[in-house]
């Protein structure tokens, strides 16, 4: 007998005599990254089905006196309280009946048709019902999904949003992280805490951060909502989108909430100038055990015409924090584009998700990403973890900081916008210098606990929290509560950093609190483009107005010239 033919151990020690001869070829995938992923057959009874389960209603439509009063097959009277505010604030009634008597083949065809213009097809699909809009998608394959998403998205400009945390909430890293963040050009910079009254000083440092490095950076901070829209209501944090809305009744109501409570709070932020999104994503209602065994994508159809009728500009959607149960189904990742999808033929804003990590396989991470980075999306990632994972308080990222280098060559290897440019370490350093020391002097300014020059050259240098040296946590509570009990303003950090040399970074944060005043960036798909011009583009001035080759948005000139120039890269002549 060979090694080769051996029995194999039970695991007790013991040779187990019975166990079958392998095939090696087998034995050796199984040791691969993606074995380790979750993988679950359909269940349409529960809901474990990515989409078309044999459950979702057929659609169709009634409208009497202007009034919706049959939907997807159910009456009026048997409407729960998302059908009724669907059929009252989120479809064109005007137009229902004839949108929902158009072919739903025919519709998908005009989707991927370069001869029939976006307005032409918006007109339509927001008069239809969830059903409608879930059986047009149903039509196209994923390559279809790409080509419709690179005509329907709203702004014609990609763009992208990233993750600034860290697991210690340590302020000077996340103000380095943050300027770091801004020059290598996300329009976004999103962070969330460790430890919730953590919650204003690491606000305050990424908003101070992220003016360093490129002036009109829009910052959010996660947390509670009320202290979330606090936060932006004294110019510490310039928008939100962790606002959750969901496909089934029950659902809602554990969290408290209706589509009329949302609303309500989606107008607290708009009234103060801060912009608004929604966040949902397919797995949800699954997660919560309440799918009524509909399909995800029917589900989120649902979400999408939600957050349509309470007047927000856009969503975050696309799996999210529920991402691994439809990537665990079969269709799970197409049925993520079209869901982004839907919400562009809902005429909004999408921060496409790929914003949390799902699986081991780094193959399968990238074809993830792949539909949303090839078509373009207002925001590819919501966001790109801008941190090393081990840091991310999001539960990490599709992609991190360890792949900067390998996105900016993606972008250069297929001519493609994603959102981010390659940038020199000199320029890096720099930068995290001024905002690590920004963020110092503010600290000794209000007499918060010293950020000591130790922690600033950390900061400079740091990769992640591990290379940070440790600070109190408590004591940064303790002054996280003093500021929000003194009322602190962003207008007064602005004069707290122009009394202190810190004149740009103060010039770029009062641009972003007049930007409120403003408003014009609440407008779809909203952002801040230039280096602190304030110019706003958005849906209304920077259209889709893709109609095929030669149309449309091109990566080429100045922006085709600076995704060119990578960090690795030689000139034939110095060879």
């Amino acid at each position: 007998m060979t090694d080769d033919d051996k029995p194999v151990a039970d695991g007790s020690g013991e040779l187990d005599e019975t166990a079958p001869k392998r095939s090696k070829r087998f034995e050796a995938l199984d040791e691969r990254a993606v074995t380790e992923d979750g993988f679950v057959n359909e269940w349409p009874e529960v809901g474990f089905v990515a989409m078309e389960s044999p459950n979702d209603p057929d659609p169709s439509v009634t409208v009497e006196d202007g009034e919706i009063v049959e939907m997807d097959g159910k009456d009026r009277t048997e409407f729960d309280f998302i059908d009724r505010f669907i059929a009252d604030y989120a479809i064109n009634v005007e137009k229902a009946e004839e949108a929902m008597a158009t072919d739903s083949e025919q519709v998908a065809r005009d989707l991927v048709d370069i001869n029939v213009p976006r307005e032409d097809i918006v007109e339509l699909t927001t008069a239809m019902t969830p059903a409608k809009l879930s059986e047009v998608v149903n039509q196209l394959d994923t390559a279809e999904i790409i080509m419709a998403m690179k005509k329907m998205r709203t702004r014609r400009t990609p763009g992208n949003q990233c993750h600034v945390t860290s697991v210690e909430d340590n302020v000077a890293q996340i103000a380095a992280d943050a300027a770091e963040a801004a020059l290598r050009g996300f329009y976004e910079i999103e962070n969330t805490v460790g430890v919730a009254r953590m919650a204003p000083l690491t606000a305050l440092a990424q908003q101070i951060g992220a003016q360093c490095g490129r002036g009109g950076v829009i910052t959010q901070c996660a947390v509670e909502e009320a202290t979330e829209l606090e936060l932006g209501m004294r110019g510490m944090t310039g928008y939100a989108e962790t606002v959750s809305v969901y496909g089934t009744e029950d659902v809602f109501k554990d969290g408290d909430d209706t589509p009329w409570s949302k609303a309500f709070l989606a107008s607290g932020y708009a009234s103060r100038g801060l912009k608004m999104r929604y966040t949902s994503g397919a797995g949800s209602e699954l997660n919560m055990g309440q799918a009524e065994g509909k399909s995800m994508l029917y589900l989120e159809s649902r979400c999408i015409l939600v957050t349509k009728g309470c007047g927000v500009q856009g969503l975050q959607n696309g799996g999210i924090s529920c991402i691994a149960i439809p990537t665990s189904v079969p269709a799970g990742v197409k049925e993520v584009a079209a869901e982004n999808l839907i919400t562009m033929l809902a005429d909004l804003e999408v921060a496409s998700g790929n914003d949390q990590t799902f699986t081991h396989s780094d193959k399968r991470r990238t074809a993830r990403m792949m539909p949303q980075f090839l078509a373009g999306t207002d925001f590819i990632f919501s966001g790109y973890s801008a941190v090393p994972n081990y840091d991310n308080m999001f539960a990490g990222s599709t992609f991190d900081s360890y792949d900067f280098d390998e996105y900016n060559i993606m972008q250069r290897d297929l001519q493609v916008e994603g959102g981010t440019k390659p940038v020199d370490e000199d320029t890096v350093l720099e930068y995290r210098e001024r905002a690590a020391k920004a963020i110092q002097s503010v600290f000794e300014e209000l007499g918060f606990p010293p950020i000591s020059d130790e922690e600033v050259e950390a900061a400079v240098y740091a990769n992640g929290s591990k290379d940070m040296p440790e600070r109190s946590t408590a004591e940064d509570i303790k002054a996280a509560e003093e500021m929000m009990e003194e009322d602190l303003t962003g207008a007064e950090v602005v004069k707290i950093l122009a009394d202190n040399g810190f004149e740009d970074i103060a010039e770029n944060l009062l641009g972003i609190l007049k930007g409120r005043v403003a408003g014009d960036y609440i407008q779809t798909s909203g952002i801040f483009e230039g280096d602190g011009d304030f110019d706003v583009v958005s849906a209304v001035n920077d259209p889709n107005d893709y109609e095929g080759p030669g149309t449309g948005h091109r990566l080429d000139g100045e922006e085709w010239e600076e995704k060119k120039e990578v960090r690795f890269a030689v000139d034939p002549e110095d060879i």
